[in-house]
C-alpha cells in the first residue's frame, strides 16, 4: 500500500462561485498545494534546494483526471489525501481523494515528472531520485 499524506483545506467565502459553491479551479489549486506538502511531509527539501544542489526544479502536471463526485462551500473543511501509486523511469502517478465529513467529494489522478532546465530554454524529464523514491514509498 502506497504512503498517504493528509492536507487540510478550509474553504473560504472567496473560493465560491455565485451558487456558493467551490468554483472547481481551486480544487486544482488545492491539489497542487498537497502534492508538494506530499514530497514536504516525505522529507523532500524544498524545490530551489533541490534546483542548486540536484539541477531539480519541482515536479509540474504533466496529465490529469478528475471526478467531482459532490460540492463544498464556504465553512466547510476539506481533507486532501495523497499518495503515489506508481513509479516509472521519468515520471510517477499522484493520487488525490479529497473527503468532506468523511465522505469523498472528488478524485484526481496526475501523471507528473521531476524536472530539469532544458538547455537553451524550457524543462526535461529526468530519471526518477532514488533518495526520494525511497522517502516516499
Amino acid at each position: 500500500m502506497a504512503r498517504e499524506v493528509v492536507y487540510t483545506v478550509n474553504v473560504e467565502f472567496g473560493d465560491c462561485d455565485p451558487a456558493k459553491i467551490v468554483w472547481f479551479p481551486n480544487f486544482f489549486r488545492w491539489i497542487d498545494a498537497a502534492s508538494r506538502n506530499f514530497f514536504v511531509q516525505c522529507g523532500v527539501p524544498t524545490w530551489t534546494e533541490t534546483e542548486a544542489t540536484r539541477g531539480i526544479i519541482g515536479t509540474p502536471l504533466v496529465d490529469t483526471k478528475a471526478k467531482f463526485i459532490a460540492v463544498a462551500t464556504y465553512g466547510d473543511t476539506l481533507y486532501i489525501h495523497t499518495s503515489i501509486p506508481e513509479w516509472r523511469t521519468k515520471s510517477f502517478v499522484q493520487r488525490y481523494r479529497v473527503t468532506k465529513d468523511g465522505d469523498t467529494i472528488m478524485e484526481c489522478e496526475e501523471v507528473r515528472i521531476f524536472a530539469g532546465k532544458r538547455e537553451g530554454g524550457g524543462i526535461r524529464a529526468l530519471p526518477i531520485p532514488e533518495d526520494i523514491r525511497a522517502l516516499c514509498d
